[in-house]
């Protein structure tokens, strides 16, 4: 499965759960995606569901994205 990421473009309603800029990871979920949302993995290391509208989905260079999630990952043990 291709993981999937995207950047905050919107966090006027949410600025203590997402950074404007910031790379955050997509989780799968297709009905929330129907209804015009995506699984976004937050500030707090919880996935929640924000408007697909906050966010610019990107695609990353296959060697880019192991990097990125093992940077998540050590991001959250540090927290």
């Amino acid at each position: 499965m291709k993981l999937r990421f995207a950047i905050c473009v919107d966090n006027s309603v949410y600025p203590a759960s997402l950074e404007l800029h910031k790379v955050y990871r997509v989780l799968p979920d297709e009905v929330a995606e129907q209804d015009g949302d995506l699984r976004i993995v937050d500030e707090t290391g919880e996935d929640y569901l924000y408007p697909a509208s906050y966010f610019v989905l990107v695609e990353l260079a296959e060697e880019a994205e192991p990097v990125l999630v093992n940077s998540f990952a050590h991001h959250l043990q540090s927290a």
